[in-house]
């Protein structure tokens, strides 16, 4: 780090540094971060626009508080580089994300600073609660608790749970919700609308402003004049802002909005809340991109936007753009738009995830037949039952490590009543640098026990394509449909739609001795390694397709044609396909040797694709290792 570049950051370790600065010096700090920020984003990837959006709040909140003691939980995660900057760890920021770097969100293992891990959104105001009743409990009178939400995450069920449960405590809880209008889209619904009639509201606004400064008078005119004052703010607040406030209705101070890019003036409001015991909501409104012209003209691109010039902000040119070849999710939103021409009842559904799921090539011509339900995975899922349970055709497309959040949802209002509802699950699998919050390992066996469940994965984007026709053809009950992130190959006029047979497998080698059993997409990892593979005996592939039902005739036969036998899967063994060939084994008393291939019963951290795959070993080298073995 340039000392000349970066003046006042060079400066700056740990919070504790932080405090010595003037609050002209921490304005010119805010401008140092920010660059510092795009310098290292700009070549190395990850979350960009969202942290440019707080980097005041972040040394704000880092110059009043006196963190780790003071607990500030950041959500969503991908809105802390600000903070992990300040917090001992400028000097490993170029590592962010990558294989044994620090963690591109918080992590409590990484540092005590980090006062809990986050990587889905809408959990900090129930951390906090929890940390904030027991420090109650405890007596530490005196620890702050801080949530800072953003980027959409109010709008998530839980969130507004805690805000129920935090109304009715009397712990030191302050809410920050980071109000930028947009989570990685555009937010949506009516608490949107309602923050946004918040801020923009003159006449509240104008009435809340006059009250605070009739108060604060009193303040100054000894204690029997405050009791005055706490009492006719309770009475003004009940008669003025409580019916049209829905924080002040469920117990909250309400303070706000104010400019969250207004160093001095959010160190005077957060100076002042460290005062008010209960339960409190700053209300803050930043730019989103913040600093950086082309990310506050389109956050939802430079919400993570690859490498980019640090200069200007441009990405890739457009020649490079156009040369790209289709993502597997690109592939779901075409071919779910042709399934939308061909049939009126078809549906899309998303929780927030319309640009990442590929969603606007429906939504552009199909407005009304796709639904961003916001950050609600759990009424995502319910809302495709009840389309579905009316006659229509929802494709309820959510990323693997989301749908987690919704598996009552699954179970209860899907699958027991076997409503037809087509899961795709973007994203499954292994993801790389986003890590162990986002990996896609657990959905392979978190729905193979659940009845009525179908569950299949592509071979590859034509195999998708194939996969989405049947299920929106089946309409007997619930389908699951797994596809990773990341590149693929399609060209739709080589790939016209066509339906393939539910739980049945096929063979894509032909080979002897060895029988290979692959899932999903990582068959075309074990091709690969077949060409790398020396001598002329080769094992026999089997693309299995669907987990659920399994191709329990073709199993038979493998088991009666061959002695040994490979399992690999880009999931969980335990309860994906390796327990399923286990069970398999023990039915039909197979002797031979079976040999797994997966990831293994740990959270895999973070790191490129294959890097991972080399560490849960089912790289290629893995696949020829484990062929040498079994010979």
């Amino acid at each position: 780090m340039s000392n000349e570049l970066y003046h006042i950051l060079s400066k700056i370790d740990y919070p504790a540094d932080l405090k010595k600065l003037s609050e002209e010096e921490l304005v010119l700090l805010a401008s140092e971060i920010r660059n510092f920020i795009v310098q290292v984003v700009s070549s190395q990837h990850g979350h960009l626009a969202s942290s440019l959006g707080v980097v005041e709040l972040s040394i704000a909140i880092h110059y009043v508080f006196n963190a780790p003691y003071d607990k500030i939980i950041w959500d969503v995660g991908h809105q802390a580089y600000p903070h992990k900057i300040l917090t001992g760890r400028k000097h490993v920021f170029h590592t962010n994300r990558k294989l044994y770097g620090i963690s591109g969100f918080p992590k409590m293992s990484e540092s005590e600073y980090d006062a809990f891990g986050v990587g889905h959104s809408s959990t900090s105001i129930s951390a906090a609660l929890g940390m904030a009743e027991a420090s109650r409990i405890k007596g530490e009178t005196d620890r702050q608790h801080v949530a800072v939400i953003g980027d959409g995450a109010m709008t998530a069920g839980m969130a507004i749970e805690a805000l129920n449960n935090a109304g009715v405590s009397h712990s030191n809880l302050l809410v920050i919700l980071n109000d930028n209008g947009i989570a990685i889209d555009p937010n949506v619904g009516a608490i949107h609308k309602y923050l946004t009639n918040i801020s923009t509201s003159q006449t509240y606004n104008k009435i809340k402003d006059d009250l605070w400064n009739l108060l604060g008078k009193f303040d100054k005119l000894g204690s029997r004049s405050q009791w005055l004052a706490s009492k006719i703010e309770a009475a003004l607040k009940t008669a003025l802002l409580k019916n049209s406030n829905m924080f002040e209705s469920l117990n909250f101070r309400y303070f706000g909005p104010i400019d969250g890019h207004d160093i001095p003036r959010l160190v005077k409001v957060l100076n002042d809340l460290k005062k008010i015991n209960g339960p409190k909501v700053l209300h803050i409104i930043t730019k989103k991109g913040k600093g950086l012209p082309a990310a506050e003209n389109d956050p939802v691109t430079y919400h993570a936007p690859g490498t980019f010039d640090k200069e200007t902000g441009l990405l890739e040119s457009n020649e490079q753009i156009l040369s790209t070849p289709y993502k597997f999710q690109d592939v779901f939103g075409l071919t779910l738009l042709e399934l939308a021409e061909q049939d009126k009842r078809v549906v899309g559904i998303t929780p927030a995830m319309s640009s990442g799921s590929s969603f606007h090539f429906m939504k552009e011509k199909f407005p009304g037949r796709v639904f961003d339900v916001g950050i609600a995975e759990q009424h995502a899922v319910t809302f495709s039952a009840g389309l579905a349970s009316a006659g229509l055709i929802p494709f309820c497309n959510i990323y693997s490590t989301f749908m987690q959040r919704a598996y009552d949802q699954v179970i209860h209002d899907v699958a027991l009543q076997s409503i037809p509802v087509i899961f795709c699950l973007d994203r499954a699998g292994l993801v790389g640098e986003d890590g162990p919050t986002h990996h896609g390992a657990f959905d392979l066996a978190y729905f193979r026990n659940i009845p009525n469940m179908i569950i299949a994965a592509p071979l590859n984007e034509c195999e998708l394509r194939h996969m989405m026709l049947t299920a929106k053809n089946y309409g007997k009950g619930p389908i699951s449909i797994r596809f990773p992130r990341g590149l693929g190959y399609w060209k739709r006029e080589l790939c016209p739609l066509k339906m393939i047979p539910i739980g049945k497998a096929r063979q894509i080698f032909w080979g002897e001795k060895i029988a290979i059993l692959s899932l999903g997409t990582v068959g075309n990892d074990v091709l690969a390694a077949l060409n790398l593979l020396e001598g002329k005996a080769k094992p026999s592939v089997y693309d299995m397709r669907f987990l659920k039902p399994l191709d329990e005739e073709l199993i038979q036969r493998i088991f009666a044609e061959y002695s040994s036998i490979l399992t690999i899967e880009d999931g969980n063994l335990i309860g994906g396909l390796a327990s399923a060939i286990a069970e398999m084994k023990v039915k039909y008393s197979f002797t031979g040797n079976i040999k797994n291939l997966g990831i293994p019963d740990s959270f895999v951290e973070h790191g490129s694709t294959s890097e991972l795959k080399k560490i849960c070993g089912f790289d290629k080298d893995a696949i020829i290792n484990a062929i040498k073995y079994l010979i």
